[in-house]
Order: C-alpha cells, then sequence, then structure tokens
C-alpha cells in the first residue's frame, strides 16, 4: 500500500463540488459518495489501484452521477420472450400512458361519488367494464393474480379444506407454488389423484364436512401429455353445486379473445371460463390481456362483497394508477382494435416473414465491416410467449446471430446490456442472439446505431 496513494482520495465536500446534478436528495448523495470513496480506498490498501488524485475525483463523480439516474430504464427487449416477467411483461403503448396521465394529473374521485359527494368505491370505476366484458356478475381488481387467489382462498374457506388435484399444484415463477399459497391463507391443503391422472370420484371421495372449497388451477404454463386424466371444470362446478361447495378456479394468463383466431395457440378465453359458472374465477391483468399488473377476480356479486369485506382485501388492493391503466386497457378493447392497442398481442402474431423483414433491414443498415466483425447473420429462431402463457407450442421468430471471434458470447451480451439503449439477447451454443420477436418496429433505428456502435 502507497499512503501517498491514500492521500489522494478526496473529502466528500470535494466530491460534492464537482456533482453537476443537485435534484437529488442530499442523503442520497452523501450515500453514493461514501460509497465510492470505501471502494476507492480499500482498493488501495489491497495495491489494486493507483490514480492521481484529479483521476480518482473524475472517476468517483462520473459513477455517482450514474448511479443517480433512476436504473429503471427504456430497453430493446431482444430475448424473443414478450411477456417477460423481468421486463415488465406486457408493453404499454405511448398514447395509453398519456390519456392515463390526463386523468391522474392532480386529484382524482378514486373513492367519491361526484354525483351525491358521498364517499365511493374504487373499484366502482372499472367493475361494470370487466363485467361487461367478460360475462361475470361481479368483480374485483388487486395489486396480482397470486394475491387474487390468496385473498379468494382466505375469504372462502379459511381453517378449512381446499380440495385440488396433485396434477394442479403448480409453481409459477420465483419458486411460487400454489401448495404455500393455500397454506399461507390459512386453509388446509387436500391434494387428491395422482400427477398424471385425476377423476371425479377422487373429489367425491374427499369431500366431507372440513371442506370449504374445491380449487381448479389451469396449467397454463407447463402441458403434461401422454397417460392423463383431469376432470374438467364444468364437472366440478356440477359437484360444488350438488355438494353446496364453492369452486375457484385459477386461470392465470387470462386472455379476452379467442387466441387461435389471431394465429396464435389457443388458450383459454376468460369468457368462456365464467360461463362455466365457477364462484369465482381469477386471472393477470398484465400478460395476455396486455395491461398493467393486476389480479383481476370476477364471478358472483355474493361472494365479491364478502371478499371486499375481508381486512386483507385493504393490504392487496389497487391503487389509482393500476385501475387508470386497466380502465384505458379495456375500453380499447374491442375485435377491431384489438391488435392495434395490445402491443403484447400484436407481437405475439408477428409472422415470421414480417420479422425477416426487419432483420433484413437491419443488416442493410449496417457497414459490411461492422457485419464481419460481429459475425453476424440472421437465423430462424423459435421462442415462447413467457410469464406462463401459451405454452403448448413455440412461436416462430427471426434472430441476429453474433458469432464474433473477438468478444466471448458473455461479453457481448453485458456490452449490449450497458450501452446507451440497452438491448437485452441471449447465449446459446456459443453464440450470442438478439431475437426479433419482442421488438417494437419504432426500436429498429435505435437496435441499428446500438450494433453500430459494438466495437
Amino acid at each position: 500500500m502507497n499512503k501517498k496513494d491514500l492521500q489522494n482520495i478526496p473529502s466528500v465536500s470535494e466530491v460534492l463540488e464537482m456533482l453537476k446534478v443537485h435534484h437529488i436528495h442530499h442523503d442520497y448523495m452523501m450515500q453514493l459518495i461514501q460509497a465510492e470513496l470505501k471502494q476507492i480506498r480499500a482498493e488501495i490498501i489491497k495495491n489494486s489501484l493507483s490514480y492521481s488524485r484529479t483521476k480518482i475525483i473524475n472517476n468517483i463523480v462520473t459513477n455517482v452521477e450514474n448511479q443517480m439516474n433512476s436504473s429503471l430504464k427504456n430497453v430493446i427487449n431482444g430475448t424473443g420472450i414478450v411477456l417477460h416477467t423481468g421486463l415488465g411483461r406486457a408493453p404499454f403503448r405511448g398514447k395509453l400512458l398519456k390519456d392515463v396521465a390526463k386523468k391522474l394529473d392532480g386529484f382524482v374521485n378514486l373513492e367519491l361519488n361526484l354525483k351525491t359527494g358521498k364517499r365511493g368505491e374504487r373499484q366502482s370505476h372499472i367493475d361494470p367494464l370487466i363485467s361487461a366484458i367478460t360475462g361475470a356478475e361481479s368483480s374485483l381488481v388487486v395489486n396480482n393474480n397470486a394475491a387474487a387467489v390468496f385473498l379468494a382462498l382466505n375469504t372462502m374457506a379459511d381453517g378449512k379444506e381446499v380440495i385440488i388435484s396433485r396434477g394442479q399444484m403448480v409453481e409459477i415463477g420465483g419458486a411460487f407454488r400454489i401448495p404455500d399459497i393455500i397454506e399461507k391463507s390459512g386453509c388446509i391443503l387436500k391434494e387428491i389423484g395422482s400427477t398424471n391422472r385425476t377423476h371425479l370420484k377422487d373429489y367425491e371421495k374427499a369431500i366431507s364436512k372440513k371442506t370449504g372449497l374445491i380449487l381448479w388451477v389451469h396449467t397454463s404454463n407447463y402441458i403434461v401429455d401422454g397417460f392423463t386424466k383431469e376432470v374438467e371444470l364444468k364437472d366440478l362446478v356440477a359437484l360444488g353445486k350438488k355438494s353446496k361447495i364453492p369452486v375457484l378456479a385459477d386461470l392465470g394468463s387470462g386472455a379476452l379473445i379467442e387466441m387461435d383466431k389471431m394465429g396464435l395457440p389457443a388458450e383459454l378465453p376468460v369468457r368462456d371460463i365464467v360461463t362455466l359458472n365457477p364462484t369465482i374465477t381469477t386471472f393477470s391483468g398484465d400478460k395476455l390481456l396486455g395491461g398493467p399488473q393486476s389480479g383481476i377476480m370476477v364471478g358472483r356479486k355474493k361472494w365479491m362483497k364478502k371478499i371486499h369485506a375481508n381486512p386483507i382485501y385493504r393490504a392487496v388492493r389497487s391503487d389509482k394508477i393500476t385501475l387508470a391503466l386497466l380502465d384505458e386497457t379495456l375500453r380499447q378493447y374491442n375485435r377491431n382494435s384489438v391488435h392495434k392497442n395490445n402491443i403484447a398481442l400484436r407481437l405475439l402474431s408477428t409472422k415470421r416473414m414480417m420479422l425477416k423483414k426487419r432483420g433484413e433491414k437491419i443488416l442493410s443498415a449496417l457497414s459490411k465491416s461492422k457485419i464481419k466483425l460481429l459475425g453476424l447473420s440472421l437465423q430462424t429462431s423459435k421462442v415462447e410467449a413467457g410469464s406462463g402463457s401459451l405454452p403448448v407450442q413455440n412461436l416462430e421468430s427471426m434472430a441476429l446471430c453474433f458469432s464474433c471471434k473477438s468478444q466471448k458470447p458473455g461479453d457481448l451480451a453485458s456490452a449490449f446490456r450497458q450501452a446507451k439503449y440497452p438491448v437485452l439477447g441471449y447465449v446459446k451454443q456459443n453464440h450470442f442472439f438478439i431475437d426479433l420477436k419482442a421488438i417494437l418496429p419504432s426500436q429498429i433505428d435505435c437496435l441499428i446505431q446500438t450494433i453500430s456502435e459494438i466495437k
């Protein structure tokens, strides 16, 4: 360790004077500066750093100013996964955000009835619309589908047994499992059948005085093929009616239209499930529906009132921003404009031929020397929809393949992530790929610029 190098470490006040950003909270700036100074000191002690005082100050200022910028950034999704949980799932249209911003500018009548002047209910702004679209008696919106399932379980079967087929005890992202949700909700798990086969008689045999609910889960994030058997929801509803036991249907993705009519793999539409008349149906708002993160519950008004009265509802209810975004998303939902307004569905249904043309446009805009340097080519690919949606078959796509001899695929991926306009791709078979499936047409020029700047 060189003591002279330690003397080159500036004081906090010196760095503060050099910073050009002043709109950030003072305590946050101090925290960032102190962390940088601590890191510099540690590196000097390890004899791994020997810079001039000016160089050290400039490095600290640059690092601090970079950290002062929000870490949330607009990115180019080159993973091919449209409903990417890590990238916020369903993307929003700029126009939709502008329309919502106008509604939320200043105060809003979130829980005030303008007609009577008395306190209103936030769900009243969106309940009629959701009920009309899904064909349900009533609805309720909370912050995500896991919360919707949890709240329904706790309201309908707290302290009682919940019957569920072993073949439907799914795990969603983040090791979040249905059995865990059931137990944390205060219910008792009653699993029946086997992984691949469950019969109606298994449900009938499991029903007792301890039974509080029959749970049906749509296995939207995987399929079991071969020697299989599952009881249809309509038969469970009939059994529930006969036994006077409520039936909860966890639909997951929540498609509001027939996906196969858009050239996509078939997915159970919400209205078709509601028609079967389960007590409550839950689904996500930020997957195939194309809205904000939310859990939507639809079903019988009697049970919706009970769920609304549950103290847990207040802990998971949606805020004004979520409700406004969901409301605007659904208001633009009709057969003639859904392809235009729902970006997620538009991207998912984009044909390979169109993606090929976009890929060729990118290549034609790059210099031959850049293409050679990066070993760039256009290849066919197959991708998943993401977030457990449309699991039956992969979607056809096109991808830019980088076979760069001067950089490892992982280093290339890192360079793209840290570019001025971050690009997310993936490494496969020792190559780096940028898939075109989830890239917005408006981002193509930015992608071309980013590729051209990669060295």
